[in-house]
Parts: C-alpha cells; sequence; structure tokens
C-alpha cells in the first residue's frame, strides 16, 4: 500500500503501517595525490560509465565504515595501498532513476603497492593536474579534483577512533 507521508509517496505495510523508506546507497572515492599527480581509472561497468575515467570508488558495504570501505575500494581497483589524510568532500550523485548515491569523498597518499588496474577497471594511471580530464564517467569527480588543486583544499580530518581501523 502507498501512503502519503513527509517527503512523498511512500510505501507501506498493509499489516504494521510501517513506511517503507528508500535511501541514498553510501559510497565513497578516494582522491590519491602524490607529487601534483592524481590517480583515474577506465571503469569496466555494465551499468555506469564504461570505458569511462573516475576516481577510485564503491559502495560501503553493511559490516565495514567508510575508511575500511575506501582502503579496500582503492585495493582492489588500483592495488595500491593508502594513508586517508581527511574529508574533501560529499557528494549526492542522482545516477539513474534506480542509482542514488551519497559519497563521501577522501584525500589519500599511497604508501605501497604498484599501480595496476584491478577489479572494475580496465586501465588506471597517474594524471598531472591540467585542468582538462579525459572523458570522466561522474561530473563530481572533476570537479572534486579541480577544488583540490586550485584552493590547496585540506579538508576535515579523520578520526579512526570512530572505524575499524587502528
Amino acid at each position: 500500500m502507498n501512503e502519503v507521508v513527509e517527503g512523498g509517496v511512500r510505501a507501506t505495510c498493509t499489516r504494521c503501517q510501517a513506511v517503507q523508506y528508500k535511501n541514498p546507497q553510501p559510497a565513497i572515492a578516494v582522491l590519491i595525490v602524490k607529487d601534483q599527480h592524481f590517480v583515474l581509472g577506465k571503469r569496466v561497468s555494465s551499468s555506469l560509465g564504461h570505458g569511462q575515467w573516475c576516481l577510485p570508488c564503491g559502495y560501503v558495504e553493511y559490516h565495514e565504515d567508510y575508511l575500511s570501505a575506501a582502503l579496500r575500494e582503492v585495493k582492489e581497483e588500483t592495488t595500491l595501498d593508502i594513508r586517508v589524510q581527511s574529508i574533501i568532500s560529499v557528494v549526492t550523485n542522482y545516477l539513474s532513476p534506480a542509482i542514488h548515491s551519497l559519497v563521501t569523498v577522501l584525500l589519500a597518499e599511497p604508501i605501497g603497492g604498484d599501480l595496476q588496474a584491478g577489479d572494475g577497471m580496465d586501465e588506471v594511471a597517474w594524471f598531472p593536474y591540467t585542468g582538462e580530464f579525459p572523458e570522466m564517467a561522474f561530473e563530481a569527480d572533476s570537479h572534486i579534483i579541480s577544488r583540490y588543486f586550485e584552493t590547496n583544499l585540506i579538508g576535515a580530518p579523520v578520526d579512526p577512533r570512530f572505524t575499524e581501523i587502528t
């Protein structure tokens, strides 16, 4: 059954009247910077942005915190180990009628590993910041990268006390 409640029409249970909320999916994206260069990956995707470039990114799994998700996604997609330095943005992406994500964007530095394409990426590369980008999968990524390099954005520090990372 559908019922009009705050925010619009929502599905409700016919027995208990509980409202079924549909919320955005939490995700992370990571701007990895070293010597005025940053990492992008060329996506292999059946749903969004196939053949286009993006920051390493992905969904936060239910069992993990956002920092653990960032470390996992970067390792899976680029084989790099990173140290997260700060939160530099939070972005709402309405990517399709079925995909709405709330993305925490982190700034990180590489601390190990060799840059290689991994899960979900056809290619990964270091790019110098010039203000020009390859064909990007997500509009917010080029904005975030430009803002970082043009403003020396430091971001808000992360507090590992509230994560699984020690």
